[in-house]
């Protein structure tokens, strides 16, 4: 995993473009046929347009999505994961009741079961290197979520994950559930989740599905942050990763996660609306 902090004020004029493309896409709650000009040819190039886009995003971030990328897919920097931001606007509270969240008609949509992590304490901001038992020793809540996995871009799962880490990681939001208290003493083959669309079991897993399990995503969120040049904080989240599978849904779909033993979480499929002027989207 190569270390790499970007200047945005010096970017290659076509990097600066995709992020524009992607970020105004967003805006608008409009869908993009193709990808708006060449994909990055590496991860470090992909998290130049990410920087890029961060910049341009009238929002507050919150936190990082952890998306794990397949042996086949991945590039010379190591990577066995990718990383996209998180936004205030885009982080919901789950109430028990179903929940409204946008999605991109026409685009890529999905849900996804999520164990995420909150640090209670700032990352040494020079360690650029963390183990799976060095993450465990830095304090962190642990928390129920759904991820709402979509971008304007249909295909752009297939396209591969340069192309996602460029979106914003293809997320869209947030909505965390209650709070795992200890998850620390936990055995996390005890952390089941079942999801549900429109009734119909659709899959099964939990924290144990994760490959390396919540220590190894929290490692690398810590790693990929720090040289990055943005060691995570206090306060921010960590969505650890898909835990029972990549779900795509359609607007009006309603998704039903089930933390076995713990909670439910329901939302229903909604198609992203301009945003308004001060960058919240409507839902």
């Amino acid at each position: 995993m190569s270390t790499t902090t970007r200047d945005t004020g010096a970017a290659p004029p076509e990097l600066a473009q995709i992020a524009a493309r992607f970020v105004a896409a967003r805006r608008r709650g409009e869908v993009l046929a193709e990808f708006p000009g060449t994909i990055p040819c590496d991860l470090e190039t992909a998290y130049w347009v990410q920087d890029l886009a961060i910049a341009q995003w009238p929002d507050r971030l919150v936190g990082w999505k952890v998306g794990y990328i397949a042996p086949e897919r991945r590039d010379g920097s190591g990577d066995d994961r990718l990383l996209g931001p998180m936004f205030a606007r885009a982080l919901w509270h789950a109430t028990g009741d179903i929940l409204p969240v946008p999605v991109f008609a026409g685009g890529f949509a999905a849900i996804e079961a999520e164990y995420v992590l909150q640090l209670a304490v700032d990352a040494p901001a020079g360690k650029l290197d963390w183990t799976p038992e060095e993450a465990a020793a830095l304090p962190a809540t642990l928390w129920l979520g759904v991820e709402i996995a979509s971008s304007p871009l249909a295909t752009i799962n297939a396209l591969g994950p340069c192309a996602v880490v460029s979106d914003f990681g293809n997320h869209n939001g947030l909505v965390l559930g209650p709070q795992i208290r200890d998850w620390q003493r936990l055995d996390e083959a005890s952390l089941r989740a079942e999801t549900w669309i429109d009734g119909v079991h659709v899959g099964s897993g939990g924290a144990g599905r994760l490959p390396g399990g919540l220590r190894a995503a929290y490692a690398f969120a810590l790693t990929r942050s720090a040289r990055r040049g943005r060691p995570l904080k206090a306060g921010e989240l960590i969505a650890t990763g898909n835990a029972t599978g990549i779900h795509e849904i359609r607007v009006g779909q309603r998704a039903r996660v089930r933390f076995l033993g713990l909670a439910d979480i329901e939302c229903e499929a909604r198609p992203a609306l301009p945003s308004p002027a001060d960058g919240e989207q409507g839902a």
